[in-house]
């Protein structure tokens, strides 16, 4: 459980999130991840990244049995740095990330799969925010990159998900497989990319994001003010207790 990575071929590597039973990841979680893109991506032998998850889903987000158990705020502001640092080590690491989605991906999911380079998707994958459910504001930042501007904000204010083949349909999922065959074609991509010369790439991934027409660093800051402010407010506590009230053997996921 938690966090690993592998190196199945010459030029990429795998960075896998296992946290049982929906990978909704706990404070410690996000950090662990993040410490491994960028332990990762700094490698100069690396070319190309691959993250992947194990389980059920690929991620739902962060583990809001913990946020209810911690008394004061520790645990929310635990939960946005963390989430904060995961997201950037995935948009900031030096090589291009393919994200290999599978299940759900929710909330911080989708702050990951937003910021990679590259999706590759199994036809089971659904894709969504459910803040406004969990009492949480946050990652309109991402799911902006995956979908037109109109869809995004229909999406947000529902809380509905889209398919895999609806994002490709967009253009924002490479290729749509299934489930068996997912990480076999994630690691096919990745493969033609670190085909490519290492320093050119690392230059190309820095160019691209340099023309980025949005800060998402600053931009998903922004968001999680609002989402203090509804704590602050007490909005989310009562979403929260009702969440984790309707799941018997659950609380996970934002």
């Amino acid at each position: 459980m938690g966090v690993s990575t592998s190196a199945p071929e010459a030029g990429v590597a795998v960075v896998t999130v296992d946290f049982p039973p929906v990978n909704a990841l706990p404070v410690h979680g996000w950090y662990e991840l993040a410490d491994a893109l960028r332990t990762t991506g700094a490698d100069p032998a690396v070319r190309c990244v691959v993250l992947a998850a194990e389980g059920r889903g690929f991620n739902a987000g962060v583990d809001i049995k913990e946020m209810q158990r911690t008394k004061g705020h520790q645990a929310l502001i635990g939960a946005n740095h963390g989430c904060h640092a995961a997201f950037a080590a995935v948009y900031d690491c030096p090589v291009p990330v393919v994200a290999a989605v599978h299940g759900f991906c929710l909330g911080g999911g989708i702050g990951l799969a937003g910021n990679a380079d590259a999706i590759v998707a199994a036809d089971d994958a659904t894709f969504g925010l459910p803040e406004l459910d969990r009492g949480a504001l946050g990652a309109a930042t991402h799911l902006a990159r995956l979908v037109p501007q109109h869809l995004m904000r229909a999406l947000y204010y529902t809380s509905r998900t889209a398919t895999a083949e609806e994002l490709h349909r967009h253009g924002s999922v490479w290729r749509v497989v299934p489930r068996s065959a997912l990480r076999s074609a994630a690691l096919e991509l990745a493969r033609e990319i670190a085909a490519k010369d290492g320093a050119l790439l690392r230059l190309a991934k820095a160019a691209i994001n340099g023309i980025d027409p949005v800060d998402v660093h600053r931009s998903y800051r922004f968001e999680q003010g609002f989402t203090f402010e509804a704590n602050l407010a007490g909005i989310s506590d009562r979403h929260r207790d009702a969440f984790v009230s309707d799941r018997p053997g659950g609380g996970e996921g934002r």
